[in-house]
């Protein structure tokens, strides 16, 4: 390979949340960090390039996107997804989660009802919570090991609770699934009939495996344009997480003009420059670094997988479709999630999240991270092996 993912990058004492913030939560210096959805690999070195160039030149002021920046989008999104993109049509900020709290602001009251599908990204629920809406849950279907949506209950949770918005995850984080159009076109007919708009974190959408295809909501069907946010981000794809930024795409004018809006009450302007640049890098000259890096991850993947179906016990792989996040279901060690969390922590030494963060449908599984270099990965994967024998006993 022309790129080095074995390699190991110590990134103690670089103020990274990942490993230098374990005693501030509680947690033992020892542990192996598995957690955070944050890749322990550089960036391209075009994107580096890039950055070093930006920041000889010395200058930092309040930057805006041009038009070669919205080209560059426009590129990446047609030959990956086969979406067409208008520039005018993308409001820039500092994350996704960001987009989502103000998408919520801006379309709801408090007192609203926001559904989502749980077990999720659990920042959703928070996201909810916090702007004092109304949390409503439709649990995902889970038929040994593969994970589908419960059409009937979503709709009945809509209707129930006059639910005003959906916020999808696609590809989903943690099950690891890629929603098919077919799906999509269900879920999407269903909101377009009760007025519920869907606001659809993509952020994962560049990681999918095997014959899986993402599909952008928005381009299920022409209606689905106008209830719908698309929130993109070269973030996880490219591990600039800590660039803050993000590419959220609203075809409804209107609803872009009530995001901005809300945007300007919270004194949000321009993104940051570095963000810009690095994401224009990324989408301009970083494909060959991203096929080779899910190829490794396909094959990170495929270690989980045999060590699931040898040394792990009880614990299962649920098979993911996309993201580089495993979702393990722990329920046959017949554990509580407190017994579970100390299993992988005290006794496998591995910092990952506990499935009942995610929500209902969570207990009893784990969330680990496999984006670091093999070596790390087996080690985890020993470390847990060697625990779970000694649980056994």
């Amino acid at each position: 390979m022309k790129y080095d993912f074995d390699k190991v990058c110590d990134r103690k004492g670089t103020n990274s949340l990942k490993y230098d913030f374990a005693a501030c939560r509680g947690k033992s210096e020892s542990l192996i960090p598995l957690w955070v959805a944050d890749m322990d690999f550089p960036a391209p070195e075009e994107v580096l390039s890039a950055l070093r160039k930006k920041a000889e030149h010395g200058m930092f002021g309040y930057s805006e996107p041009d038009e070669k920046y919205f080209s560059t989008l426009h590129g990446w999104f047609l030959s990956r997804h086969g979406w067409e993109t208008k520039p005018e049509k993308f409001v820039l900020t500092c994350g996704v989660v960001f987009s989502i709290c103000t998408l919520i602001r801006a379309l709801t009251n408090e007192g609203d009802a926001v559904i989502i599908c749980q077990p999720v990204y659990y920042p959703f629920e928070e996201s909810i919570k916090l702007n004092n809406r109304k949390l409503v849950i439709s649990k995902l279907k889970n038929k040994d090991g593969y994970y589908t949506i419960d059409f009937d209950d979503f709709e009945t949770k809509i209707t129930e609770n006059s639910a005003k918005a959906f916020i999808l995850c696609n590809p989903h984080n943690p099950v690891g699934r890629v929603w098919t159009a077919e799906e999509l076109a269900r879920l999407g007919d269903i909101c377009l009939k009760h007025g519920v708009f869907v606001i659809s974190d993509e952020i994962h959408s560049d990681f999918v495996y095997g014959g899986n295809k993402h599909t952008v909501f928005s381009t299920v069907k022409k209606e689905f344009e106008k209830i719908s946010a698309i929130c993109t981000a070269p973030t996880k794809t490219y591990n600039l997480a800590g660039l803050h930024i993000a590419n959220t795409y609203i075809e409804n004018d209107d609803v872009r003009a009530k995001f901005v809006t809300e945007l300007d009450k919270q004194g949000y302007s321009q993104p940051n420059i570095m963000g810009l640049v690095a994401c224009q890098a990324a989408y301009a000259y970083g494909a060959e670094w991203l096929e080779e890096l899910k190829r490794y991850l396909t094959r990170n993947l495929q270690l989980v997988r045999e060590y699931a179906a040898t040394t792990l016990g009880g614990i299962t792989l649920v098979e993911p479709q996309g993201t580089y996040l495993v979702w393990l279901d722990c329920r046959a060690l017949k554990l509580s999630d407190e017994q579970l969390a100390a299993l992988f922590e005290r006794d496998a030494k591995l910092w990952v999240d506990d499935g009942f963060i995610f929500g209902e449908g969570g207990s009893g599984f784990e969330r680990i991270n496999i984006a670091c270099p093999r070596s790390v990965l087996k080690l985890a994967l020993d470390n847990l092996s060697a625990a779970v024998r000694r649980a056994e006993k």
